[in-house]
């Protein structure tokens, strides 16, 4: 627990830090690549703090042009992993309330991440539509179909969001199984363990042309499970 609370009180001001320095950089570089630089060095910075090492496998898999990254979600290190170590600029999907934080929240919408409002049913597909024409100009994005992190490392059920959005932008989906950050900071915890991440992406998931809109979704949820499933340990 000490050694949380002590990563916390430097990890908390570096983040501040970051976020103020990435909303500079956007000022000087509207291509976000700077800011993208900003995020995964903060990544990589995070995860060295605590003694965490990221192995990532499948990049054959990543197509040209954008994609959908979507993961399972074990614990808060997640995303620092997918930050450190996926070679894509990549933009985030995240709950309204991380917009809300000081700074950061302005930095992340900066960095081009849209906020999707749960709560809220006409504003969550307002925001499915802002996605998918991010995506359609080229952008990557990441999200986390269960919505939430698991509490004991099962996957939880698939939200159906993220599966509109996919059909919408009708690019490729990449899954992505991580491991061990669940060891790494257990959930209902406040403790934090060193220890190895792995990434896995697997081939691309595209739905059949010759389904209607529902059945897409449901097979590309289907497909997706199924594919974060195969590698995931228990």
């Amino acid at each position: 627990m000490v050694r949380a609370y002590l990563y916390l009180a430097v990890f908390i001001p570096l983040t501040l830090l970051f976020s103020v320095s990435a909303i500079i950089s956007t000022l000087f570089d509207a291509s976000g690549r700077l800011y993208a630089w900003h995020a995964r060095l903060w990544a990589r910075l995070g995860l060295a703090m605590n003694g965490i090492t990221v192995t990532l496998t499948g990049t054959e898999h990543l197509p040209d042009g954008p994609v959908i990254f979507m993961s399972n979600h074990q614990s808060n290190f997640d995303i620092l992993s997918l930050l450190a170590a996926i070679p894509n600029q990549i933009h985030w999907i995240a709950k309204k309330e991380l917009f809300e934080i000081p700074v950061f929240g302005p930095s992340m919408r900066r960095g081009g991440y849209i906020p999707l409002d749960r709560g809220d049913g006409r504003k969550a597909l307002q925001s499915m539509d802002e996605a998918a024409a991010t995506i359609r100009h080229g952008k990557s994005v990441v999200l986390f179909p269960e919505g939430t992190r698991t509490p004991d490392g099962n996957l939880l059920p698939f939200k159906r969001g993220g599966f509109i959005l996919a059909r919408k932008a009708a690019v490729p989906v990449i899954p992505v199984t991580i491991n061990g950050s669940g060891r790494i900071n257990p959930a209902n915890q406040i403790r934090l363990y060193s220890g190895d991440i792995t990434i896995t992406l697997h081939p691309s998931v595209v739905a059949p042309s010759d389904l209607r809109r529902t059945e897409s979704e449901t097979w590309m949820m289907e497909t997706v499970r199924d594919r974060i499933e195969s590698t995931l340990e228990h």
